[in-house]
């Protein structure tokens, strides 16, 4: 399994996308229609990229008409963009791909109605609640031929993608250990929208609390870092350290991946002092730390100290979800990495099997 971008596509990236202001003037727009709007996320989408050039948003379906109407008003959208229905948005707005912004459970239906009219997915991390789901998802994707993407923040981060040049470079040797990071103060201390606070805290319609909502960062850089390999085993413990706020799911959680000869610790929690995602890898010669999205602390064997270091800008599609969605779907890229389906099924693998040894209390040995 080959997940590794290679110099030569990032080479290739740039001569094709390195002016995409350009690019952009020159192409059609992709025409794109939005599935749910009770995923927080979507507001930034709406305030960042809904008037871009290089998309059309061509409908939008969510059932709560008011939700809709809210964001209309804010945003400027056109009222009839609105649709109750999503199939019928599906059959009469003709998308080129659709942009998933519902509940975490719901995927697997878009998905398998997306599949049925044979159009692409982009859909907000992470890929589903369960492996079963998420095997139902890729099995649809498969049949229809169509891609399924996931969009992660972090995708996009030049400090994650100059660690991981830094260690398939062999700058730091083999990994050893890697420690991830994620989370915030919890989605009801940062203010989030009550339709995001309804599903984020409901086991079913999340897969969990803190686990699911950030535990996936930390799965998906680290399959991605390990090549796609899957963990030999996974260890999870969760607590409820406020029960009186989250008290259908847990607001802490650790997970411990191991492999032949290599450990990850997967830090997701809703109880961060501050907003982080960052991570620590160590190799048997050296180690790198990301700090936030644009900067890395390095030190490789025969320095002294760190060295704080700018990550390089990441080339063009490999920069921004949006980019990428129009790379694979209007020019055939093939996806791989961190948004990829593939990478994305077993980071839902690693996470149920994180909530099955939290409940449990054992450790989780995958199959082969």
């Amino acid at each position: 399994m080959k997940l590794v971008f290679r110099s030569s596509i990032f080479l290739l990236a740039w001569a094709l996308f390195a002016v995409p202001g350009m690019y952009a003037a020159e192409a059609e727009p992709l025409r794109v229609a939005i599935a749910g709007l009770v995923h927080g996320h979507v507001e930034g989408f709406f305030s960042n990229s809904a008037h871009r050039p290089e998309i059309r948003i061509v409908g939008i379906s969510d059932p709560d008409r008011s939700l809709f109407d809210r964001y209309a008003a804010e945003f400027k959208l056109d009222p009839a963009l609105y649709h109750a229905d999503l199939e019928e948005m599906l059959r009469t707005a003709k998308p080129q791909a659709v942009l998933v912004y519902s509940n975490t459970f719901d995927h697997r239906k878009i998905v398998e109605l997306c599949a049925k009219h044979h159009i692409p997915v982009m859909m907000e991390k992470p890929l589903a609640v369960s492996l079963q789901d998420a095997q139902a998802i890729e099995r649809a994707a498969r049949e229809a031929e169509i891609q399924v993407l996931v969009n992660y923040e972090t995708s996009w981060y030049p400090s994650n993608h100059g660690m991981f040049d830094l260690v398939h470079a062999g700058a730091i040797g083999d990994v050893r250990k890697v420690v991830v990071h994620d989370g915030h103060k919890g989605p009801k201390e940062i203010g989030v929208s009550q339709e995001f606070l309804k599903w984020l805290t409901d086991p079913k319609l999340n897969g969990g609390g803190a686990l699911f909502d950030f535990g996936c960062y930390g799965a998906d850089l680290m399959t991605w870092l390990m090549n796609g390999q899957r963990p030999l085993s996974v260890t999870a413990v969760t607590q409820q350290i406020k029960p009186e706020i989250y008290p259908h799911v847990e607001d802490e959680a650790t997970i411990i991946l191991t492999y032949p000869k290599a450990q990850a610790i997967v830090q997701a929690s809703w109880n961060w002092p501050f907003d982080r995602k960052d991570m620590e890898v160590y190799g048997r010669t050296g180690y790198v730390i990301t700090v936030g999205r644009d900067n890395l602390k390095v030190r490789r064997a025969g320095e002294k100290e760190e060295q704080i270091v700018a990550a390089q800008k990441v080339p063009s599609p490999y920069n921004d979800s949006l980019t990428y969605l129009r790379a694979v779907v209007l020019d055939g890229l093939k996806p791989d990495g961190l948004s990829s389906l593939e990478t994305n099924v077993i980071v839902t693998e690693i996470l149920d099997a994180a909530r099955q040894s939290a409940a449990t209390g054992k450790t989780v040995n995958l199959k082969p």
